[in-house]
């Protein structure tokens, strides 16, 4: 069974340096290492199990369903029914429209920001951290600030759900209105109100409309603030948002 580099040479015009460089720009846009070969298989292959592309990609068996799930999360996978269950590449070509589309959003928010504290000529106002963990771990902190609403709009919501189920579910027991924007179709937590929208890339988050953070793919990176200048605008962003999602709540 072939292998991705394999797939490169028979490919003819492709090279197995192209394919690895494919993956590492995948993760540039948010994709794990994982998740990267899998979609390049996927696309080698055109329609695959979890079996055969655990082969193909060269990723553990024991981590292709959940990686091609969130492929399939992330709008780069399609599953079909059946058993096994199969996948089918979402065509290139769409995901890169995709993919504009969001970057475009995202940096156009970033530009906002960047206008707002030239305008107001106030030092300190977004405080950065790299890291995943670190990411991950602020995103906690917020839930755990959070005493009335806490709003995350996010493509990474198995992985959100998955490193902070308890906090999550601690401050649905306090009251706070916690409310999940996502791909469709994900699960989550008990008491979280779940709103759908496709396509999105960043992860942003905003407790009782004053705290707020902006992630980027993979939270690997992010910025926070408390300051009430920019918090308003990533909340009047989240009530567009929200409005245009059948059922969402008011930030």
């Amino acid at each position: 069974m072939a292998t991705i580099e394999e797939a490169a040479v028979s490919l003819g015009n492709q090279s197995s340096e192209e394919f690895r460089r494919a993956a590492e720009v995948l993760g540039k846009v948010g994709l794990t290492q994982y998740e990267a070969r899998a979609y390049i298989a996927l696309v080698a292959r055109g329609v695959g199990d979890a079996a055969t592309l655990a082969t193909a990609s060269g990723i553990p068996r024991t981590s292709a369903y959940k990686v091609l799930e969130s492929l399939a999360a992330k709008g780069y996978a399609r599953p079909s029914g059946g058993k096994p269950i199969l996948f089918r590449p979402t065509p290139p070509l769409e995901v890169a429209e995709t993919l504009k589309g969001a970057i475009q959003e995202v940096f156009e928010k970033l530009a906002l920001l960047h206008r707002t504290v030239a305008e107001h000529g106030e030092p300190q106002l977004v405080y950065l951290l790299s890291g995943r963990e670190r990411v991950v771990a602020k995103i906690g902190e917020l839930l755990d600030q959070a005493s009335q609403t806490f709003i995350l709009t996010t493509p990474q919501v198995a992985e959100v759900r998955d490193d902070l189920g308890k906090k999550i579910q601690h401050a649905v027991k306090r009251g706070v209105r916690v409310t999940f924007v996502s791909a469709p179709l994900q699960r989550v937590p008990e008491g979280v109100e779940y709103v759908p929208r496709e396509n999105l890339l960043a992860t942003e988050a905003l407790a009782d409309g004053e705290h707020a953070l902006l992630a980027a793919p993979g939270l690997d990176a992010c910025g926070f603030t408390d300051n009430p200048i920019l918090t308003a605008h990533l909340k009047q962003f989240l009530e567009v948002v929200l409005e245009k999602s059948p059922g969402g709540p008011t930030p």
